[in-house]
């Protein structure tokens, strides 16, 4: 890895500089959600079209990930629980200029009762070129996350 990021907690998810929020609703339950997200970590690429490769480390405490084009991360996870959050830290990556970055993951019944309103939230700081790429990245983030949500939903329902 390249670099190491500062060690952030969870409070840092309401304090980064930067912070992209995204929602979906789908129709898969929380838990089943959750199990994608938390449990299943070795299958984010069967949904997630970024992730080539996803790992769980430390008996589930830490993950590898690696996406398209390259960028690595090396991941703790700071929040497992289920099915409500499940939110993770980057400790190290290849991404240039990233100085700290936590991922997390809300997950809500919908008011109909079934499915899960799913809240993807990508805080970050990093260097101004980086928080500067960041902004222009929120499109394709956004799309990354709905295509996501929308995979993970098929696939859930096959089940």
């Amino acid at each position: 890895m390249a670099r190491r990021l500062r060690p952030v907690d969870l409070g840092f998810v309401g304090a980064a500089p930067v912070r992209l929020v995204f929602t979906r609703e789908v129709s898969a339950s929380p838990e089943q959600v959750f199990h994608a997200l938390a449990e299943d970590v070795p299958g984010w690429p069967r949904w997630f079209s970024a992730v080539t490769s996803a790992r769980a480390t430390d008996g589930g405490a830490g993950r590898e990930i690696r996406l398209r084009g390259g960028t690595r991360f090396e991941e703790t996870v700071l929040a497992a629980k289920a099915p409500e959050v499940y939110a993770y830290r980057v400790d190290a990556t290849n991404a240039p200029g990233a100085r700290a970055l936590v991922e997390e993951w809300r997950l809500a019944p919908r008011d109909t009762g079934t499915g899960t309103l799913v809240q993807w939230t990508f805080a970050a700081d990093g260097t101004a070129p980086f928080r500067f790429v960041l902004g222009l990245a929120r499109a394709g983030l956004g799309r990354a996350f709905r295509d996501a949500m929308t995979s993970l939903d098929r696939r859930v329902a096959v089940r």
